[in-house]
C-alpha cells in the first residue's frame, strides 16, 4: 500500500495572491457598532472608514504580488504547503506589529514605532539569546515591497542591504494616498492581536483577510458572512449555495465558518448537546461543506454516512454523481492504494458553473442524508 503524500507542488505567487484577494470582503457596510475597546483610537465614523481605506491597500498588496511578487517572494527548498512564501508570513506579520506597537502622530496622518518585536532579538528565562523571527535583511525586503504599495517609512535608508540595530528603531510610517487607512490598520491590528485565540499563520491572518467583523459589537449573520465567501463566484452558482445554506439550517444543522487549515463553513448536526463544542469538535462532526483552498479552489464537499438508507433516491440521479456517491470518501492510500488527495475531506464537487446540471439532485441527496442523519 502507498504511504506517500507525494512531492510538494508550489504555486505561483500571482495564484497565491489571486487566493488572498477572493478572500477580501468585497461589501463591508458603513455603519457597525464597534466594540468599546476600540473607540479609544478614534471616532467609530474613522474606524470604518480606516477599514475600508485598509480594505482597498489589500486590494494594490495583490496586485503588487502579482505584478512584482516574483522579486520578493521565494519558495523554501522544502515547502511544507502549496502557498508556502516566508515573505508573506514576514510582510503581513510586519503589518500587524507595525499597527500594533505604534502610536497615532500628526492628527492621524502617521504612525510613530519604535520597536518591532518579531525584528528584535531578545533572551529567555535562561538567558539564552533568541535570534529575531525576521532578519535585518528580510525586514529591509519586506518594508521595500510595501513602499511598492504605497507606505513610506521615514528614517530608514531602503537601499541598505539589511537596517542597523532594529532594535532600536525609530521611525514615523505614512500612507500619503489615503492617510486613514493607518487608523484601520492599528484597529485591525490590535483586533487580530488581542481577540484571536490560536496561533497566527499567514493564512489564517484577520488582518491580511480584513475581517471586519472581529471589531463588532454584534456579531454577524452567517448567512451575511457566506455571501462575502461566495461573491467571486458567478451569481447563479452563489444562489444554489445560499439556498442550500438555508434549507439546511432549516432542516437543523448547525453552520461554523472556520480557518482549520481553509475557509470553510460547515454544516453539522450536534443534536441536542448540553455542552458547548469547540470548533473543533463541531467541524469533526460535518456533514458537508463549501471549501475554499489555494490546492482545490472552491468546493462542496460531502461526507455522507446514510447512502444505504435511500438507496432508491440514489438510483435515480445523474449516473456521475451516482458513481462519486459510489466511490464513497475517506484515506486515500488505504481505499484506493493512491497518493493522499486529501479524500477524507469527502466528496469533493467543484462550484463553479458545472454544479448547475446537477444542482437539483444535490439538494434531494442532501436532503435525505440529513433527514436520516437526524433520525439516528
Amino acid at each position: 500500500m502507498s504511504t506517500q503524500h507525494g512531492p510538494i507542488i508550489i504555486k505561483p505567487i500571482k495564484e497565491v495572491a489571486e487566493y488572498i484577494k477572493n478572500q477580501i470582503p468585497a461589501n463591508i457596510p458603513e455603519n457597525y457598532a464597534l466594540k468599546p475597546m476600540f473607540i479609544k483610537i478614534a471616532s467609530e465614523d474613522n474606524i470604518r472608514k480606516g477599514i475600508i481605506a485598509f480594505r482597498d491597500f489589500l486590494y494594490l498588496f495583490c496586485d503588487c504580488l502579482t505584478s512584482d511578487g516574483d522579486l520578493f517572494a521565494k519558495p523554501p527548498k522544502k515547502p511544507t504547503s502549496m502557498a508556502d512564501y516566508p515573505f508573506l508570513f514576514n510582510a503581513t506579520n510586519l503589518l500587524v506589529e507595525i499597527g500594533y506597537h505604534s502610536k497615532l502622530v500628526k492628527n492621524g496622518d502617521s504612525l510613530s514605532i519604535k520597536v518591532i518585536p518579531s525584528c528584535t532579538a531578545s533572551t529567555d528565562s535562561k538567558g539564552k539569546l533568541i535570534n529575531p523571527k525576521i532578519s535585518a535583511s528580510n525586514l529591509m525586503e519586506c518594508l521595500r515591497f510595501l513602499t511598492l504599495c504605497g507606505f513610506i517609512f521615514t528614517g530608514i535608508d531602503l537601499e541598505a542591504k539589511s537596517l542597523k540595530n532594529p532594535e532600536k528603531l525609530l521611525t514615523e510610517v505614512a500612507y500619503p494616498k489615503n492617510p486613514i487607512l493607518l487608523i484601520g490598520l492599528k484597529s485591525m491590528s490590535i483586533a487580530e492581536i488581542e481577540l484571536r485565540t490560536t496561533r497566527r499563520y499567514w493564512n489564517d491572518n484577520n488582518l491580511l483577510r480584513c475581517d471586519y467583523r472581529l471589531l463588532k459589537a454584534e456579531d454577524s449573520d452567517m448567512r451575511d458572512v457566506l455571501i462575502d465567501f461566495l461573491h467571486p463566484l458567478p451569481v447563479k452558482v452563489q444562489k444554489f449555495a445560499l439556498k442550500l445554506h438555508q434549507s439546511n439550517i432549516e432542516m437543523g444543522l448547525t453552520c461554523i465558518n472556520t480557518r482549520l487549515g481553509l475557509a470553510s463553513f460547515a454544516y453539522a448536526y450536534i443534536g441536542k448537546n448540553k455542552r458547548t463544542l469547540a470548533e473543533r469538535d463541531i467541524y469533526s462532526k460535518r456533514v458537508w461543506e463549501f471549501s475554499y483552498s489555494i490546492k482545490d479552489g472552491y468546493c462542496l464537499f460531502v461526507r455522507p454516512q446514510k447512502t444505504d438508507k435511500y438507496a432508491d433516491v440514489i438510483e435515480k440521479i445523474p449516473l456521475s454523481l451516482q458513481e462519486k456517491i459510489a466511490k464513497g470518501y475517506g484515506c486515500d492510500r488505504k481505499l484506493r492504494n493512491e497518493p493522499c488527495q486529501h479524500g477524507c475531506q469527502g466528496i469533493r464537487i467543484p462550484l463553479d458553473n458545472s454544479i448547475l446540471d446537477i444542482s437539483k439532485d444535490i439538494e434531494i441527496w442532501l436532503e435525505n442524508e440529513v433527514s436520516n442523519i437526524i433520525k439516528k
